[in-house]
């Protein structure tokens, strides 16, 4: 009977055994499942980087023109505004001379 009893107790020490190994396990292959979700995440992270920084690049070199763009818009109307002027001017210049 000692010897069934000894039996008995070893399996359900081995069971238990088992049990906690498993539990082991599956802890150990959650942390690799969630390891491996960060591993994505972080790519996913630096691939929209990526594209945040090109977008970055590209509205930057846009403003940039558009900067340039209006100080040529602004040189011509000063231009064309010194023109008008300059015509003004010389009408009321022969205007004086009429009168």
């Amino acid at each position: 009977m000692t010897d069934r009893i000894e039996m008995e107790t070893a399996a359900r020490r081995l069971a238990h055994a088992l049990d906690v190994l498993e539990e082991a396990v599956e802890r150990r292959l959650e942390v690799d499942r969630g390891g491996s979700r960060l591993t994505d995440q972080l790519h996913a992270l630096g691939t929209d980087r990526s594209k945040l920084a090109a977008e970055l690049d590209a509205q930057t070199a846009r403003a940039r023109r558009l900067e340039e763009t209006n100080r040529e818009i602004a040189r011509r109307l000063d231009a064309a505004m010194a023109n008008i002027r300059s015509v003004l001017n010389a009408e009321d210049a022969v205007a004086e001379r009429r009168s």
